[in-house]
Order: C-alpha cells, then structure tokens, then sequence
C-alpha cells in the first residue's frame, strides 16, 4: 500500500512478540497484527521502540517487516523504523525494510557520535533522497540524546523531505508549534499513551501508542472522540488509559531498567489476554517477576480487559 495523502489516526508501534529461545514468534506476531486491525487502527509501525528493534539482529528485522506486511496485504500503511547509529547504516536498513514490503521509513537523528542540527537535516534529506520511499522523523531524545528541533522538523517539511514526525520528546510546546507550522500533507503524530487527547486538541493528526498493544480499541475510541470534538468523552477514555498505563510502573526499578519494566509490561499483558504465546524480551533485559504479573492482571481486570 503506497502512502496516499496524510497519515492520521492510531498508529500502533507493534511489540515484536518472541519465543523462549528468543527467536520472531511469528504466530504470535500474525496473532497480534489481527488483534490491532480487528480494533479498527489506522496503520502498523514496526521496527521502532515498541518493537525491541534495537535488540534485534537484521534478520528477526527482516522476518518481523514480511510477517507483518505480507500479512496485511496492503489493507494498511506499514512503516518500519530504520533506527541506526548514522546515515549509511540507516540507509542499509531503510533498503532492506522497504525491499521487505514497508510503506514508509522512519528514522531517528544520528547518535552515538556527535553531530550538529546541520549534520541532522543532510542526514534527512540524505535518506529521502535515497530510500526512494516516504521518511517520518522519530523525535526520541531520551534514546538519541537529541531534540529534533521545531524548525529543523518544520523546515525538512516545507522542502517535502519529511512526511511526517512522531514526537517521543513529551515536549508540548515544540509539539505545538510543529502543529501550528506544518505543511499541508504534513502528519504530525504524538509518541505519548496519556496526552494524546491533548495533542488532539491541538491539532496533532495522530497517536502512536505502545499501550496500544493492549488496548488498541480504547485509542481508536479517544481518536474519534476527538476528531468529533466530543472532548469531555475523550477526557474520560484518556483517564481510563492512563490508569492502565501504570502497568509500566510495576517492574522494580531496584533490579530492571525503564525499558524492560514497560516492554515487559506490555507483553505480559499480551499474555495475560491470550494475544501471544510468552511474553519473552530479547536479552539482556529482565522478566517480570510473579507477583509483578498478577498486579498487571488486576489492572487489566479493573480496565475491563481480562
């Protein structure tokens, strides 16, 4: 499915299921795509942070884009990260997901060496030239540890080399004012599980949600909400998730890092309602112990979702 006009609506980052031994649990995977196009999502992101891509080995990277995408058959976009270190090794990436059957490419700032906002926009302007495919910036500095900056964003987009932007950043005002200067066509989408009725009313064209896994049908829900102006409804269905986001939360900081603690949580959750067959992460990152499980349990009780 080639990307026609602009990307709106609930953009789920696919969580990539795995078995024990650590390998794409492809079923799982087939599984789990049915479960967010059954709750009416707007397109799959894939290979982003949801998805473990940075624990990935190229291949599982590979299997999980031709898993998904020749799954859906072009009923939906597909977008798969090419998240890398710097430009000839994301532009490897970007070819092979493409090659593998993504609609679009998506991309975070170089990082690990240094580099200026000069360097940053070649870096854009390099991998639209030369994917051949539309490019949507990943603004992730918590990872990257560099902030795409409004005007870099909104600049890249006047010169038609970005197609959109999915701000990770939980900055409001650069969110705003991206908003305020996007281009038509332009698709400005939000990062965040409980601001996403906000970015709405700001004018935000879209949610790319890793607690969408979970609950794909309470995001498209707020989505439309919003676009009908119902705000007092999306206020309500934005509360409801954000109780459930709590779920990231239960995996102890005093033994796991943040990531595992909410990939482990989603997961589990997966798990919990049958979606996927374990709730394995990629190494090295820590399960969740058993009392950790059961209070994900509860909180999916208390959503309804169990």
């Amino acid at each position: 499915m080639s990307l026609s006009g602009r990307l709106a609506g609930v953009i789920p980052p696919v969580c990539t299921p795995l078995t024990p031994d650590g390998d794409v649990d492809t079923g799982s995977l087939v599984r789990l795509v049915d479960h967010l196009t059954g709750a009416g999502v707007d397109g799959l992101f894939v290979l982003g942070s949801s998805s473990e891509a940075a624990f990935l080995t190229d291949r599982q990277r590979r299997t999980v884009v031709e898993t998904v995408a020749g799954h859906v058959g072009g009923a939906l976009p597909v977008l798969a990260g090419a998240i890398d270190m710097t430009t000839p090794r994301v532009l490897d990436h970007a070819r092979a997901v493409l090659a593998a059957g993504a609609d679009a490419v998506v991309a975070t700032a170089p990082f690990y060496t240094r580099t200026h906002p000069a360097e940053i926009d070649r870096h854009f302007r390099l991998l639209a030239e030369r994917a051949g495919a539309p490019v949507f910036a990943y603004d992730l500095p918590a990872s990257v540890h560099s902030k795409l900056d409004a005007a870099l964003v909104l600049g890249l987009a006047a010169d038609g080399v970005l197609a959109g932007v999915k701000d990770s950043s939980g900055d409001e005002a650069t969110l705003r004012e991206i908003v305020a200067g996007a281009p038509a066509g332009f698709a400005v989408l939000t990062g965040s599980e409980v601001l996403v009725d906000t970015a709405l009313f700001l004018g935000a064209d879209g949610v790319v949600p890793g607690l969408g896994n979970v609950d794909p049908h309470g995001y498209v829900r707020l989505y439309r909400y919003g676009r009908a102006g119902d705000w007092d409804q999306a206020k309500e269905e934005q509360r409801r998730l954000a109780a459930l986001f709590a779920m990231v939360h239960v995996g102890s900081p005093a033994r796991m890092g943040r990531g595992s603690a909410a990939l482990g949580a989603f997961k589990t959750a997966l798990a919990l309602r049958g979606i996927i067959a374990h709730a394995t992460l990629a190494e090295p990152q820590l399960p969740l112990a058993p009392e950790e499980v059961e209070r994900i349990g509860k909180l999916l009780a208390a959503a309804d979702l169990l």
